[in-house]
Order: structure tokens, then C-alpha cells, then sequence
């Protein structure tokens, strides 16, 4: 019996080593399958070569993509026009619906047509309601108006001030026998506690809850979130941008941690492209279709403003947005504006920002001085010298912290919604913009961007290259880590 133990004791050793090599190969091997962007594929395998067994273990946790697997299952039936097509279908011509004086726009029209598959809509108003002071009463005064449906997905849903003014307007909007559904990603709904996922539905509000886990609460990096912000009332009025629900969008309450940001209203038969994005995530989480005329009525033209809906995320919207921006930049004739409160551009974005720039286009990138997120900020800065050093002109924004999200190109097409310039929106998270075409709209986008330049400070190649040794070490270390962000 004494032999035996020893026997097993000393094959222990042997058989956990053969174990953990294959535990590490069969991970790699998932990597170097499935991973499409060959830094994140280099850095997972990396880690768990380098950090036996735990690195695989967090491969598993946060690595694989389990939503678009589901998503392939479970979305046989997804709304027409959401499928990326290489070929342009016949029947898009986006480019001979936009105004004149924008003809240098057409083929970014016809790009958007082949990514997208849908057409860009004519007949549109685009408002902008800058920061939750404008932005708040006017989709809570949507809801109260609501008649027979509220449909409203954010990332973000606080148990605090504004949350509850909306957990109350979207109570009485169900009281009155409104059509109420609240999709709120599950990290999101974490944020703050308790959540107010419980107090939404004792009012009478159906509430469904996007990638729900039984991980530990708030993991701060939680992948493959719904990172998208809808509101659409009646199938008529929508909202979306960058805003989650919560009181640091208010600044006028002078909130603890204030955020800036921007939001839009939107009428028009765009909005249908949001009821839609709705709609499919809401059945993809809770298995109810919502279809009919309470959220799909007929929508006559009520602006001027050419705009489409671009859903983006891992599964088949993959690259969606990332395809945009990059048509958008090598389109861009005079000018780009971009506001984005995280910039950490992959290689092919950073050439396509170069070469504009060396092209002769303006090339404007507006970030927050102090970020919400030190780890993004210090590996951002690593980065900047890339883009700052071929002509792009990059200025640091002033407190409180910059959340806003937007793309402004030749004061004629403007993007507006949820993505931001760093690999989770682009890869990871579900998301929904929206490009507009109408020089009315660009050109007060620019304005609005060249007052957030005239408080900025611009950031020059000596700053960069002047930043302390520990610093730069610092900052180089957390670039290393950008696959994960």
C-alpha cells in the first residue's frame, strides 16, 4: 500500500504538468482559430503559455466569444438588411439620395450600402441635446407623451436621481397600458446598488436583463457587452448617443463624478432602423418578437437629414462600424472631427488617420485630459505619438471627463452613437451609430467640436517624448494590454 502511494505521489507531478500543457495547447489552439485580430490572438497566447492554467482559465471566462455562437443558433430570423453584404444589392443606390453639394460623399454612401445592407433614409431630423440637463427632459417628456410603446436599452441604468425619474415616468407609462420593455446589459445594471432592475418591475415595467451571469458583481472588464443606447417611443420618436442613465450627466445638480456628453433626437424613417435594433435584441434576450404597428408604424419624412443605422457587434454586424470609420477617412477630402473619450486605435486605423492627414486633410482628435478609466488613458498616450507625428492634431479637453462620441468629416457627414475608438466598441461590444448626410447638421457638429477645441490644450510630439522614463515605462506596459481594454 506505502508503494502505491509513493508511486502516485511521484506521478502526480508528471500527470498535472501533462495536464496543464494540455489545457494551454487546446486554449491556443482556440486562440489561433478564432481570434481575428492577431494582436489580441498573440497576447492570449502569451498569457496562457506564460501563465499556466489561470491563463486559460481567463481565455474561457473572458476570451471566447459565447454571444456570437448563440447569435448564429438563436437569430435565424434577423430583421432584413443586418447581414454584411460584399456585394451591393441591386437595389441600393444610397448615393443618388443625397442633397447636392455632397457628391463627394457617394461612394462613402455606396460603402455604407455593401457593410450594411439597408438604405440611407431620407426625410430625417437629427437634434443634438448636449450633456443629460438637455438630453434627460427630453426623453422623459417621449415617454410621458408615449401611447402605445417605450423601448429603451442602455448600458448603464443607476439606482440613483435620474434613474429614478425615469424608473417613475416608465411606471406610469405602463400604468397607462404603454407597451414598456427596458433592456439593460447585466454589467451595466450593476453599477449601482441595489440595482433598480426589482423597483422597475414592481412598477408594472418589463424588464430584460442583456448576457446575464452568474460571475462575480461588477467585474470591471467584462466582455461582449450591449454597449447600445435606445429609446424609441411609439415606433416614432428615437433617442441614442452616448448616454447611459445616471446623475453624473447632470451637471447642473453639480453630481459627484460629472460627465459630459451628447445625445440625439431623431424623427423620421431612420427611426425604424432603431425600433429594429431594439426589437432584435430584445427577442435575442427574452425570447418575445415585438413586431406590429405599436412599435413598427408607417413613418413619413419630417427633416432634411439623409441618415442610416449601423449596428455593430461580435456577431454577424462584426466590423461594421471599424468598415464605416475607415471608408469615412479615406473619403475625407478637407476635414476630420473626432470627440471620443477612449482612443485606442488598431494598426489600420492608425494608418487610415495618417494618411488622411498626410493627404492634406485637417485631422482633429479631441480626448479627456483626465479619464475615467486610468489603464485606457495611459495606454491612449502610448499610442499618440503614431498619429501625432504624421499631422494628426490631438488636444486634451478640460474636466469633467468627456464622454461624448462623434465623428464629423468635411462639415457634410457626421456619425453620432454609442461606438467609441478602442478595441472593445469595435470587437467586443454591441453597439449603434448612426451617419448622417446634411451639411445643416455637420456644420453645427463642427461648431460644436471647435468650442470643445478652443478650451482644449493640443498635444505636440515634445510632450510626448518629454514624459518622465517611469512614465513612459507606465504607459508602454499598459499598451500592452490594449487587446484586453
Amino acid at each position: 500500500m506505502q508503494d502505491l502511494v509513493t508511486a502516485f505521489a511521484e506521478i502526480r507531478p508528471i500527470a498535472a504538468g501533462a495536464l496543464t500543457i494540455l489545457l494551454s495547447a487546446l486554449a491556443s489552439g482556440h486562440v489561433v482559430l478564432y481570434k481575428r485580430d492577431s494582436r489580441a490572438a498573440v497576447a492570449w497566447v502569451g498569457l496562457i503559455w506564460l501563465v499556466p492554467v489561470l491563463g486559460a482559465a481567463l481565455y474561457v471566462l473572458l476570451g471566447v466569444n459565447r454571444v456570437r455562437r448563440r447569435a448564429a443558433l438563436q437569430r435565424p430570423g434577423r430583421w432584413p438588411g443586418t447581414t454584411l453584404e460584399m456585394e451591393r444589392p441591386p437595389t441600393l443606390r444610397s448615393e443618388q439620395l443625397l442633397p447636392a453639394g455632397l457628391e463627394g460623399l457617394h461612394s462613402l454612401a455606396e460603402l455604407v450600402d455593401r457593410v450594411t445592407g439597408r438604405q440611407v433614409t431620407a426625410g430625417n431630423t437629427v437634434t443634438p441635446l448636449e450633456q443629460g440637463d438637455a438630453a434627460y427632459p427630453a426623453m422623459l417628456a417621449a415617454i410621458e407623451g408615449a401611447r402605445v410603446s417605450v423601448g429603451l436599452s442602455t448600458y448603464i441604468f443607476d439606482h440613483d436621481f435620474a434613474g429614478r425619474l425615469f424608473m417613475e415616468a416608465l411606471g406610469a407609462a405602463a400604468r397607462r397600458g404603454v407597451a414598456t420593455r427596458v433592456l439593460i446589459d447585466d454589467v451595466g445594471a450593476r453599477y449601482s446598488w441595489p440595482p433598480i432592475v426589482h423597483r422597475l418591475r414592481a412598477r408594472g415595467v418589463t424588464v430584460g436583463r442583456f448576457g446575464r451571469t452568474v460571475l462575480p458583481w461588477r467585474l470591471p472588464y467584462m466582455n461582449l457587452r450591449n454597449h447600445r443606447k435606445l429609446l424609441v417611443v411609439d415606433g416614432r420618436i428615437g433617442f441614442t448617443g452616448g448616454m447611459n442613465i445616471r446623475d453624473g450627466h447632470l451637471l447642473e445638480r453639480h453630481p459627484r463624478h460629472p460627465v459630459q456628453d451628447l445625445h440625439f433626437r431623431l424623427e423620421g424613417p431612420v427611426v425604424r432602423h432603431l425600433a429594429q435594433a431594439f426589437a432584435d435584441d430584445w427577442q435575442f434576450t427574452t425570447g418575445e418578437s415585438l413586431d406590429g404597428d405599436a412599435w413598427f408604424p408607417r413613418l413619413e419624412p419630417q427633416g432634411p437629414v439623409q441618415a442610416r443605422g449601423i449596428t455593430d457587434g461580435p456577431d454577424e454586424d462584426f466590423e461594421k462600424a471599424r468598415l464605416v470609420v475607415l471608408g469615412a477617412l479615406a473619403c475625407a477630402h478637407t476635414s476630420v472631427q473626432i470627440v471620443t473619450p477612449y482612443f485606442l486605435p488598431d494598426s489600420g486605423l492608425i494608418t487610415a488617420l495618417t494618411v488622411a492627414a498626410m493627404r492634406g486633410v485637417q485631422v482633429d482628435i479631441v480626448l479627456p485630459a483626465v479619464n475615467n478609466q486610468a489603464l485606457v488613458h495611459w495606454a491612449a498616450t502610448a499610442q499618440l505619438w503614431q498619429v501625432v507625428k504624421r499631422g494628426c492634431r490631438v488636444y486634451y479637453g478640460p474636466p469633467p471627463f468627456d464622454h461624448t462620441k462623434l465623428m464629423v468629416v468635411d462639415r457634410g457627414w457626421a456619425l453620432i452613437g454609442s461606438s467609441n475608438w478602442d478595441p472593445r466598441s469595435l470587437r467586443l461590444n454591441f453597439e449603434f451609430d448612426v451617419e448622417c448626410y446634411d451639411e445643416r447638421l455637420a456644420d453645427s457638429l463642427s461648431h460644436l467640436v471647435e468650442r470643445k477645441l478652443a478650451a482644449a490644450r493640443e498635444i505636440s510630439a515634445h510632450d510626448l517624448d518629454n514624459r518622465s522614463l517611469p512614465v513612459r515605462l507606465r504607459d508602454g506596459i499598459a499598451r500592452l494590454a490594449a487587446p484586453y481594454l
